[in-house]
């Protein structure tokens, strides 16, 4: 393919990208539709797409976000050369896209508001950090292996990886096949893919053995496993969501991991506006809590691109009321950690001022970790005891 046509190609994608497809599936979807594409075809396309997801255009409009994406890595003249409106090029710049190209990345006034609320000088490169690329971070299962035992399993596997120095569990992989899914690793249940940010989202819980624990919006149960994992396999865990899908994924991953002291729950979607489904009190409340995932943008470029103020607004809103019944789930004397993979203000320190109106909880101090500031994925964690 031409490069004119890898960019049509690239500008239909971003748009099934922002309809709600998700980036990699969309990919995929193009490549089986398009079986005359080579690897490399397809290989060039999504570079095209993951930069335009990632050039920070917000106008919705998945022309100007390619275009936006190529401005970044080419110069001006370089990019009009390739949108020539001959088939099967795009049709050619107008005036306006060529002087925005000169803008490419201009990120919306809310979101810088927000990003130098949370990071002040640093902003820009915090910003910066979260357009660059993810590293593969691994959890060691300690159930099953230690840490020497699982980077001398992946070894033999062709992979290196070695120990984070931020948390005892967390293993980085540096070189070597990165199909760890593939492996015996893996598949015996020694590591699991997961970012270091995450560990210490799970970690800061502080669970221990005997006690029990409620995992509130789990999702697939990444942190829940961690949390297996620091108990010992001693006491009991409810992991609990609104996603059944979510949720059948977890109890293969926990059987793999060798979790046997982990339960399900099933959450209506209305949950929150119900008499609570949960007749008892736990030690230990973990609030993952839905949110824009604004801190892994890394990994998944297309949230950014689809991100809204108003978008914000009602995630905040959610996650004040998801606070306030997680508050009400945890025993006197218990921990409540609330956690979003966001760097939004909004989403983090406004949240987390509950505790003003909630005597009975004591904060403790607040973490927050970006790629630039901690090298992981983005996160706030905000624990509390109820007093």
């Amino acid at each position: 393919m031409r490069a004119d046509a890898r960019i049509a190609a690239a500008i239909e994608i971003v748009g099934h990208v922002l309809q709600g497809a998700a980036a990699d599936r969309a990919l995929v979807a193009w490549g089986k539709a398009n079986r005359f594409a080579g690897s490399g075809d397809r290989r060039a396309i999504g570079d095209v797409v993951f930069a335009a997801l990632r050039s920070g255009d917000a106008s919705g409009d998945p022309r100007r976000m390619v275009i936006a994406g190529l401005g970044q890595s080419h110069e001006a003249a370089a990019v009009a050369a390739r949108v020539t409106g001959a088939r099967p090029a795009p049709p050619p710049l107008s005036e306006d896209e060529r002087a925005a190209l000169g803008l490419a990345g201009r990120t919306p006034e809310w979101l810088a508001a927000a990003f130098t609320r949370a990071w002040g000088t640093n902003a820009e490169a915090e910003l910066a950090a979260l357009q660059g690329r993810a590293p593969l971070d691994l959890r060691v299962n300690t159930l099953k292996a230690t840490r020497a035992e699982a980077i001398e399993k992946l070894a033999q596997e062709g992979i290196i990886a070695e120990p984070l120095a931020l948390i005892d569990t967390g293993l980085r992989v540096l070189a070597g096949s990165v199909d760890v899914e593939g492996g015996d690793a893996h598949t015996l249940g020694l590591v699991e893919i997961q970012d270091a940010g995450s560990q210490l989202a799970a970690a800061a819980l502080q669970a221990a053995p005997g006690e029990t624990v409620l995992d509130l919006c789990c999702g697939a149960g990444g942190k829940t496993l961690a949390l297996a994992a620091a108990m010992r396999n001693q006491g009991r865990i409810l992991a609990a969501d609104t996603g059944a899908v979510r949720l059948k994924r977890l109890l293969p991953r926990a059987a793999r991991a060798g979790a046997t002291l982990i339960e399900t729950k099933l959450l209506a979607e209305d949950w929150l506006d119900r008499p609570s489904p949960f007749s008892e009190t736990f030690d230990r409340v973990l609030l993952d809590a839905p949110c824009s995932g604004s801190g892994t943008w890394r990994r998944n470029p297309e949230t950014r691109a689809r991100l809204t103020e108003a978008g914000v607004a009602y995630l905040t809103a959610l996650q004040s009321r998801l606070l306030a019944a997680a508050a009400q789930l945890v025993k006197p004397g218990g921990r409540l950690v609330y956690v979003t993979c966001s760097v939004l203000p909004q989403e983090n320190e406004d949240i987390a001022a509950f505790a003003a109106t909630h005597p009975d909880f004591a904060p403790e101090p607040t973490r927050r970790l970006s790629p630039h500031s901690t090298a992981t994925d983005g996160f706030f964690i905000a624990p509390f005891t109820r007093v």
